[in-house]
């Protein structure tokens, strides 16, 4: 069975920037929407947290709607760190990175954060912890901008919705002999939740105002506010 990707691989990483164009249904779209969400309540001069900030795709955007903000960028795959630093250019004056995980991150407080396609690739236990973390290193109303796969975990929801997503278009690079192939890996290998569980998780960390703001084939968004 074909692997999913491995950001720590030099032909992945090399192929990332043009991979969520092609699997993320409106992928720039949910990047300006989450750069929008972050505005709402943060300041000017904001110091924003970014989780899985390996390529830098989202730092790009952010740091061009938002002239004054830095950020603090967060990556394990020093490979993608090193991919951040080239698509950002100029701008990567104005980002701190940090190599490894949340609990390599400062400790802020934060006036905003995202975790844009990442938390899909953490078990529940994890990625309740994860952000949880995130929670505790935000100022009081500060939004939290979440998106990844997220869909039905009963079947036969959830090969249908995979299948609609495998339709979309894989990524480039990846070996997968059939949709069927794909949909096999994922299930494997991605310990994705339902919508349901991921609102959840949220919510016992403490935000509020938990609105989906996107969604896409198996793609879900959600922003949420520090109490």
């Amino acid at each position: 069975m074909a692997e999913l990707p491995s950001f720590s691989d030099p032909d992945a990483v090399a192929r990332y920037i043009e991979g969520p164009v092609r699997m993320v249904p409106g992928f720039h779209g949910l990047q300006r929407m989450a750069g929008i969400l972050l505005a709402e309540r943060a300041s000017e001069d904001a110091r924003i947290l970014v989780l899985g900030a390996g390529g830098g795709l989202e730092l790009k955007v952010f740091a061009e709607m938002q002239p004054r903000w830095r950020f603090c960028g967060v990556d394990p795959s020093a490979e993608m760190l090193d991919l951040a630093r080239t698509t950002l250019g100029s701008l990567e004056s104005r980002v701190t990175f940090h190599h490894g995980y949340i609990d390599d991150a400062p400790e802020g407080p934060f006036d905003g954060a995202t975790c844009l396609l990442t938390l899909h690739f953490m078990p529940e236990q994890e990625r309740r912890r994860v952000v949880a973390e995130v929670y505790r290193r935000l100022k009081p109303g500060a939004p939290f901008i979440v998106a990844h796969h997220s869909f039905p975990q009963e079947e036969p929801e959830k090969t249908l919705w995979l299948s609609r997503f495998a339709a979309f278009g894989p990524a480039p690079g990846l070996s997968f002999a059939s949709p069927e192939q794909m949909i096999a890996a994922i299930k494997e290998k991605l310990p994705a939740l339902s919508p349901e569980k991921d609102e959840e998780i949220l919510r016992e960390a403490g935000f509020s105002d938990v609105a989906l703001f996107y969604a896409g084939f198996t793609f879900r968004g959600w922003v949420g506010h520090r109490a």
